[in-house]
């Protein structure tokens, strides 16, 4: 192995410099396509290099058992750091122990704990392995029967098999019944490869046996080659409804997930800074910016909804090069710079011609770049005018998040200028910069590529800006949770920004996650970047626009402007569009690229926004139409029989509606929105197939009596605040009548 890997890095320094040769020829000088290849290539050589890596740690460590049918190696790094600290608290565990109790691979964080040293073989693995404190809910929260079910199972395998602590603890929704444990067949293979020769069916029969008895449990059933299938209480199922009744939507308690809460001296709530938006000073928004804006804002709902103290941020990019040559232009042609700025529309034109200026006139150039200086120098006229330019850009910034409910605080890359000087300081201190072609470099743990902190010229750089800012937030803001929404195409960077702050020493002593939110583009129905014909990205302000026109035409088709008055087809229309909007992006793998289609997103059948949001409307008719409030069902909830139990449809739904606190759970630990989308689509079509087989309020035809079945009704009631919630969430407007 190491003499073909030593033949392996031979050749690759072979084609390395033959490919240095090759592109060095005139005929391949600016060439664009040929550049964005060889950016592909080398982030394909960063993964490669990756697993490389992985292999030789694995060959430096003790051969271990191979565990088939589990999913535990995803988090092998994290757990085998885990047992290097059984003194962590547990909230730290949390993070890594919630993808395991899910048993769903999720895409990799980038917390603190990533790159952590796998420990010996010889130490001890800690008898807690899940994130289950507080599954089961109290006055404030609600029940996590998923988290629920894991501590139970844990303990029973732990009380069975005390002579190996890290067997595998899998439970998952199940598909013909309500949960089910699949850890049998694992822990038999590993048990008999150790010597003790068991068959699965044994081993899930030991692990029933040390069930600790819960009211949860209503049967356990065995299948196949040894799954458990359990089967939840009718009983608890009813309460737990009456409880959202009674008390509302109640959140899970998660807050523990992050923070280090054992060394607080007071209680306190952990704070997430959150990163979204980040449009361009001088710039109009335009669709690439509609993916971060939307995810962004409805990751900081759900974070305020369980009770996160979160700071939402909008890196605006206002400063640099850029403005110098904005000024410089802004000088020439419109005198009264100093004094007002001109509208966005043509800050946008005198942009893009101080770039063709900047590019081809080397006297121009020079006036751009002093007026970088000046800019930097706090120059009172040109700070003057950028200020101005500023001003105009956010107005038009404010129309766009106040039409989509978004709340942001605008703190751009000025704010962080004066920090940039402590920051190049700090590092130089800790020898962590190097001089390399006249450039202050710093070279990062498992990264190729190093950073640029220092150019040539003494100025600073994006990398330089982004250091600064991951400072301030760790150290001024405090945060126990970072998250970045920024697209895909910068995971190189952020990964470096991240191990940068780390080797810095910023995230010693503290249980700080940090992630890259992620996210594909969006496409047209050609497959390709939604543009213009004229090829140039559409501005959102125009695409939000078509939707408002687009949806008042499918309320008009459903003859909507007949039953609803003007005040109220202008909030359904409002609805309609923006929802179909977010809800299309939302309910989409954020990893993955979409392809954006009013027509789809307005179609009122399938997994869409028009569907859900007519759901809701219909539900909540029920109400109306049996002549009883919201505050009368709350009042009946108190005290009425609610045997869902009697009919299999009714229970159905009933057992989906007490799932939300289990899906919310999961989706903030992924930091996936589209598990929220998909369980409030799997809400719609339960209660679908329950209304339609079951009276809510029924007319006899031959007297006219009307009969009102208060237990179905409180059931309406009961999903129905329970996709408000959801729709508040995804920063959904959810209409009454519509």
């Amino acid at each position: 192995m190491d003499a073909l890997l030593n033949r392996l890095k031979q050749q690759e320094d072979v084609v390395k410099e033959l490919e240095a040769q090759l592109f060095d020829r005139p005929e391949f000088k600016d060439n664009r396509k040929l550049e964005e290849l060889r950016v592909e290539n080398e982030k394909l050589n960063y993964r490669a290099n990756i697993l490389v890596r992985n292999i030789e740690d694995l060959k430096k460590q003790k051969p271990q058992e191979n565990v088939a049918g589990t999913k535990q190696d995803d988090n092998k790094d994290k757990k085998e750091a885990t047992k290097k600290k059984q003194t962590e608290t547990k909230q730290g565990d949390s993070k890594n122990n919630k993808h395991q109790s899910h048993a769903k691979p999720t895409e990799p964080n980038q917390n603190d704990n990533k790159n952590k040293k796998t420990a010996t073989a010889t130490t001890v693995a800690p008898i807690k392995t899940y994130f289950t404190a507080g599954a089961q809910g109290d006055s404030e929260h609600s029940y996590r029967i998923l988290d629920t079910l894991v501590g139970l199972f844990e303990q029973a395998i732990r009380k069975a098999f005390p002579e190996d602590p890290t067997l595998p603890v899998l439970v998952v929704p199940g598909k013909q019944t309500d949960y089910q444990c699949n850890s049998a067949m694992s822990i038999a293979q590993k048990l008999t490869a150790a010597g003790k020769k068991i068959i699965p069916t044994d081993v899930a029969k030991i692990i029933t046996e040390h069930l600790p008895a819960h009211e949860i449990i209503g049967k356990i059933e065995y299948s196949g080659p040894g799954f458990i299938n359990i089967t939840i209480a009718a009983a608890f199922v009813c309460e737990q409804v009456r409880k959202i009744l009674l008390k509302g939507v109640l959140p899970p308690d998660v807050l523990e997930l992050v923070g280090n809460h054992e060394t607080q001296t007071k209680k306190k709530n952990a704070r997430v800074v959150i990163d979204f938006s980040s449009p361009n000073i001088a710039k109009e928004m335009h669709v690439g910016h509609l993916r971060s804006t939307i995810i962004g804002d409805s990751l900081a709902r759900l974070l305020e909804y369980v009770g996160f103290d979160v700071l939402r941020l909008n890196h605006l990019g206002d400063w640099g090069t850029q403005f110098g040559m904005l000024i410089a232009h802004m000088q020439d042609i419109y005198p009264e710079y100093k004094t007002k700025s001109p509208p966005i529309s043509d800050l946008l034109s005198f942009y893009k011609a101080s770039k063709q200026r900047f590019d081809s006139e080397p006297e121009f150039k020079q006036r751009a770049y002093e007026c970088v200086v000046k800019l930097q120098a706090f120059d009172p006229d040109i700070i003057h005018a950028w200020k101005l330019i500023c001003d105009v850009s956010r107005q038009d910034f404010e129309y766009i998040y106040k039409e989509l409910d978004v709340k942001i605080i605008d703190r751009g890359e000025s704010f962080y200028q004066n920090r940039m000087l402590d920051v190049v300081k700090q590092l130089d201190s800790k020898n962590l910069l190097k001089l390399e072609d006249g450039r202050k470099v710093m070279f990062l743990p498992d990264i190729d590529v190093p950073m640029t902190i220092v150019k040539t010229d003494g100025s600073f750089t994006y990398d330089t800006s982004d250091m600064a800012t991951i400072q301030q937030r760790l150290m001024e803001e405090n945060a126990d949770w970072i998250i970045y929404v920024i697209d895909s195409g910068q995971a190189l960077h952020m990964q470096s920004v991240f191990a940068g702050a780390k080797l810095a020493g910023w995230t010693e002593g503290k249980n700080v996650r940090i992630d890259h939110v992620g996210f594909g583009v969006v496409l047209g129905d050609d497959s390709k970047k939604l543009k213009t014909r004229a090829g140039e990205a559409i501005r959102l302000r125009d695409l939000l626009h078509e939707g408002i026109e687009r949806s008042m035409a499918k309320l008009k088709e459903k003859d909507r402007h007949n039953v609803l008055t003007p005040e109220e087809l202008v909030k359904a229309q409002k609805s309609v569009a923006y929802g179909c909007i977010k809800y299309a992006d939302l309910s989409h793998n954020r990893n993955s690229d979409y392809i954006f289609s009013f027509d789809r997103m307005l179609d009122d059948r399938g997994n869409t926004a028009a569907y859900l949001l007519y759901a809701y409307t219909r539900i909540r008719s029920i109400a109306r139409t049996a002549g009883v409030d919201h505050a009368v069902l709350k009042s009946m909830a108190q005290d009425i029989e609610l045997n869902f139990d009697s009919e299999e449809r009714e229970l159905k739904l009933a057992k989906c509606i007490v799932k939300y606190p289990d899906v919310l759970t999961r989706v903030l630990d992924e930091l996936l929105m589209h598990g929220l989308c998909e369980y409030m689509y799997q809400l719609a079509t339960s209660f679908t197939e329950f209304y339609d087989r079951h009276y809510c309020v029924e007319k006899d035809k031959t007297t006219g009596e009307v009969r009102l079945n208060y237990r179905r009704i409180l059931l309406c009631e009961a999903t129905a605040n329970v996709l408000k919630q959801c729709f508040e969430i995804l920063g959904i407007q959810a209409l009454e009548r519509m």
